[in-house]
């Protein structure tokens, strides 16, 4: 059985086209000389062999933006970061008390297009087991964790949809327990399960 580093670095190397918001909504409109903000996010895989889990974070209901939805660490990139993955670092030492002492790089995915106008990084990491998530309480609700086997499988994945500025927008859901996670994380994580049936175990 090969290694969960060996195996999480293999699916980072198949070859695979960034995502969007658009994958589902060939019809969406936008405009071509849309000007996208850099942003980055972390997927924090706990290094367990038997258990591994996927950090996922339930956003405030406080927050302008997307409050209470599931979320991976992550925010803009900032004119101080040393580009996505120090952004990634950055964001998830302050959502969730993430040191980068309990963080092995491993890699990134293809960029994330969202409707908001957001190129998201998804930055790929080993966390250490003893790490204890501190949610930030005025950005981070709750932090908690999916098992890496069930967001790896495409069969867990469902194409969803919704009224969105008047028109239907389909998207991906991969629910676990009482936690629906959908929209641009569900996305990302589906990018990743697509790259797993290319990796040797």
């Amino acid at each position: 059985m090969a290694d969960l580093a060996d195996r999480l670095r293999s699916a980072l190397a198949v070859q695979g086209r960034p995502s969007s918001d658009y994958d589902l909504n060939p019809d969406m409109q936008f405009l071509p000389e849309r000007t996208l903000r850099s942003a980055a996010v972390l997927i924090p895989v706990i290094d367990r062999p038997a258990n591994a889990g996927v950090l996922l974070t339930k956003r405030s209901s406080a927050l302008k933006h997307h409050p209470g939805q599931i979320a991976f660490p992550g925010g803009k990139v900032d004119e101080a970061d040393d580009g996505a993955v120090d952004a990634a670092l950055r964001e998830a030492r302050e959502e969730i008390g993430l040191d980068r002492r309990h963080v092995d790089v491993l890699g990134t995915l293809p960029s994330h297009e969202t409707v908001t106008g957001f190129q998201i990084t998804p930055v790929l990491a080993l966390v250490t087991a003893e790490f204890q998530a501190r949610p930030e309480p005025g950005e981070v609700a709750e932090a908690f964790e999916v098992p890496l086997d069930h967001v790896l499988n495409p069969a867990r994945f469902l194409v969803e949809s919704r009224r969105w500025r008047g028109e239907r927008r389909f998207y991906f859901v991969v629910p676990w327990g009482p936690y629906y996670i959908w929209g641009a994380t569900a996305r990302i994580l589906r990018a990743m399960a697509d790259r797993m049936p290319n990796v040797e175990t």
